[in-house]
């Protein structure tokens, strides 16, 4: 039986939402605080956290990213009514399997919390955004979160997290080609990289597999399940 913690500060929507999830026939516990949740997370391994983005003391995004300190491998999809928050922007950064909105899109909620993988963040560094938005996406329905670099910066920016997995592109507006890759080997030592590419490029790091574009979204996805096989 899976098991979730809901973190709201809102008991009515949490204890409906428990409800949802229970006669699905997951195990939701409750608490209505980031650092309940916190407390929580130290004695027990959960399958999902499910947050509240505004809440006393805590929010969602700095929730997120003290529990991934934690539990680096526990996936968390955020429930909110401030689509348009800063905090919003910051969680995303951790690498969420989904930003829902509120009220709840509770057959969607039950399909991402079903699918969701623990330690199944994939680094993913592409400028084309609608490109990136769309693998995502993809990912998403494997149960796999990706955390996102659109340049060379971002990659080497990437926060606190540990993926199992890269997906980059070799050529970005702001560094020479290859070069985020040749940084995402320096961040994350060991870290296997698969390619995705539409450029004659000799890649500068050992990688798993080349994707060039336009390509099978299928052959990327069974790529990255047999990699997060091998990691488990």
């Amino acid at each position: 039986m899976r098991r979730y913690l809901i973190v709201d500060d809102n008991q009515a929507f949490a204890e409906n939402l428990a409800e949802i999830l229970a006669d699905a026939g997951a195990q939701p516990e409750l608490v209505t605080s980031g650092a309940q949740a916190i407390e929580r997370v130290k004695k027990t391994r959960y399958d999902l956290l499910l947050s509240d983005m505004r809440m006393p003391e805590m929010g969602g995004a700095e929730l997120v990213h003290r529990i991934r300190r934690l539990d680096p491998g526990l996936p968390a999809i955020v429930i909110t009514a401030y689509t348009n928050d800063d905090d919003l922007k910051a969680a995303r950064q951790e690498g969420l399997i989904a930003v829902l909105p509120k009220p709840a899109p509770f057959d969607r909620l039950l399909e991402l919390a079903g699918a969701a993988r623990r330690d199944g963040l994939v680094a993913l560094v592409e400028d084309d955004l609608a490109f990136s938005d769309n693998l995502s996406e993809a990912l998403r329905t494997r149960g796999f979160a990706a955390v996102t670099a659109s340049s060379v910066l971002e990659a080497e920016r990437l926060g606190d997290v540990r993926p199992f997995a890269a997906l980059v592109d070799l050529r970005l507006p702001d560094g020479t080609d290859g070069e985020a890759m040749t940084r995402l080997a320096r961040k994350f030592p060991g870290l296997p990289m698969v390619v995705v590419t539409g450029h004659a490029i000799a890649p500068p790091e050992p990688h798993v597999a080349l994707f060039t574009k336009p390509f099978a979204t299928a052959q990327l996805l069974a790529t990255v399940e047999k990699l997060h096989a091998r990691h488990e």
